[in-house]
């Protein structure tokens, strides 16, 4: 009798590992690209993020000098195979934006005086500045408020972005600085968004609050909260109560008690 040798076949090679690439909401460009890195894709994601055949921000109305796709990079949690280029990154988070700004946002730009692309830089600064849902609206009208009667805006993030410094005290020189980011010092927006913002923020943008409000202040209670004035004498009061708070906390925000 002859007996066969049993057909051996190769072992199937492993599935490719999938990796969760988290980009939280208000990441700016090169927050991302750091992400990107530390989940190991491949290639440069700021190279990738300078222009894509993808989306082009003259299309929203962007000047023709705009530079990167900052703004339009949408936030979110994407699944890709591990060593995975950055380039299928920035094409998922393109279709994602148009999932999430089409053309009820363009027509609301319309109707806020403003093109699709500053209501998207509008966006960005709600996504910096407001902590709370109910807060974004109020906070997007404050801005808008701000630009109608041609004051400046006073929001340090934009100046912060432009530094590339989100957490450390700005200096006095910094606050004077010449920066088209120094919305302190030069009216209207800043050039290009500031953030990448989420759809919360864009719906802000979008719908703000019907409320007369021209400033905010950070609450005292350390909630998140802000508290918003129509006059500056209220608002020096909101922010003298904020810099006392501070002061009996050791200069640190206070811990929030609850509501």
């Amino acid at each position: 009798m002859l007996l066969l040798k049993p057909t051996s076949h190769p072992a199937p090679p492993p599935p490719p590992k999938i990796v969760k690439v988290v980009i939280p909401e208000g990441f700016t460009r090169k927050q991302i690209a750091a992400r990107a890195h530390e989940d190991g894709l491949r290639g440069s994601y700021l190279a990738a993020t300078v222009h894509s055949v993808e989306l082009s921000p003259a299309h929203y109305g962007a000047p023709a000098g705009t530079h990167t796709l900052e703004g339009f990079l949408f936030p979110a949690t994407y699944e890709l195979y591990a060593g995975e280029s950055v380039s299928r990154l920035v094409s998922e988070q393109l279709a994602a934006f148009g999932e999430n700004f089409g053309g009820g946002e363009v027509h609301r730009a319309k109707v806020l005086g403003v093109t699709p692309y500053q209501l998207l830089i509008v966006a960005s600064i709600v996504e910096r500045e407001a902590a709370t849902a109910h807060d974004r609206p109020r906070v997007a009208a404050v801005i808008y408020n701000r630009l109608r009667l041609h004051m400046t805006l006073g929001v340090d993030a934009t100046l912060r972005y432009a530094l590339d410094d989100f957490t450390k005290p700005l200096t006095e020189a910094q606050l004077h600085s010449n920066s088209p980011y120094n919305t302190r010092i030069h009216t209207g927006l800043p050039p290009t968004p500031i953030s990448n913002p989420g759809a919360a923020a864009i719906e802000a943008a979008a719908r703000p609050a019907k409320v007369s409000y021209l400033y905010y202040v950070a609450g005292a209670d350390g909630c998140g909260d802000l508290v918003f004035s129509n006059g500056y004498p209220e608002f020096e009061h909101n922010a003298a109560a904020y810099r006392e708070a501070l002061a009996r906390n050791g200069g640190r925000v206070p811990s929030c008690k609850g509501k």
